[in-house]
């Protein structure tokens, strides 16, 4: 008896199909990736470039500053993404449930994630006055002293990051909702009558059947807060000091100083860490999910 080999599948479109993607990929993303590479290891401007090897990450990780943002980047990303995973999940089991005005309520949480987060920055930033802001004059109307929330430099990160999660939970929201709807009724219904109450039906069913949207979120925050720059801008500018500052923030001003070449190798450190971050969380979910 001769031995059978599964036959490879072909793929049904021609090779000269996926040019046009490849050179769309390699332009907008090979080319600009290696450039960077290369310039990292410069000290360059708009016409010149000299070759210095590895000094600009040697500067980078010297500097107080450079580090705190590095740090904060990490703590604004880690915070971001907890609430709009925890929030996002509660707020989902909340619109899957048979409550009053339930389509209006989705569309009211959804609604942040479609304006503008230079606008959400500056209307934050009015509300969060230490005198004048609305936050702190209900606060003080209630006999609560208002605190600094973006002039105080421990509090300022924090405060970015709240208003980041008050505009992204609403797709977390929705990704959570679609995982829910794809839990089949009769999981529910077998727990029910079992005698499960609905803090054990949420543990037992719902945590684990929607891990995979939960992955999706923890993925996309973590990559929009290791990301971030736009809303810590428009609120704080980094400030006060450097309290606020994060890797993007940090490349901004080493550009406009005229530091290129720091500001590259900034660029391939934030490029790094999000590879370092993403990949082994992605790698080690997809593994468990197979040997489940």
């Amino acid at each position: 008896m001769t031995e059978t080999r599964p036959r490879s599948r072909k793929s049904p479109y021609p090779l000269w199909f996926f040019i046009p993607a490849a050179i769309i990929y390699g332009v907008l993303f090979l080319v600009p990736t290696v450039s960077s590479l290369w310039f990292s290891l410069t000290r360059w401007d708009l016409s010149t470039a000299e070759f210095i090897g590895l000094e600009n990450f040697q500067q980078f990780f010297s500097e107080p500053f450079l580090v705190k943002g590095l740090v904060n980047t990490l703590i604004y990303a880690v915070t971001t993404s907890g609430l709009k995973t925890v929030c996002g999940l509660l707020l989902a089991v909340l619109l899957t449930s048979n409550i009053f005005a339930r389509g209006f309520l989705r569309t009211l949480v959804f609604f942040p994630v479609l304006v503008s987060t230079i606008g959400i920055g500056i209307t934050f930033t009015v509300m969060m006055h230490p005198t004048r802001g609305i936050i702190n004059v209900t606060l003080e109307t209630l006999g609560i002293p208002g605190p600094g929330w973006l002039t105080n430099p421990a509090l300022a990160l924090f405060s970015v990051a709240l208003v980041d999660v008050w505009k992204g939970v609403g797709l977390a929201t929705l990704i959570f909702i679609a995982g829910l709807a794809a839990i089949s009724p009769d999981y529910y219904e077998a727990a029910r009558i079992d005698g499960a109450t609905r803090l054990q039906q949420f543990f037992r069913i719902t945590l684990p059947l929607v891990r995979p949207a939960t992955v999706i979120v923890v993925t996309l925050s973590l990559i929009g807060g290791l990301r971030s720059f736009d809303l810590i801008w428009a609120m704080t500018r980094g400030g006060p000091g450097f309290s606020s500052d994060v890797i993007a923030s940090v490349i901004y001003k080493q550009y406009q100083a005229g530091f290129y070449g720091l500001s590259t190798a900034g660029n391939v450190i934030l490029f790094a860490l999000i590879a370092v971050i993403i990949l082994p969380f992605t790698l080690w979910f997809n593994r468990r999910e197979v040997e489940e």
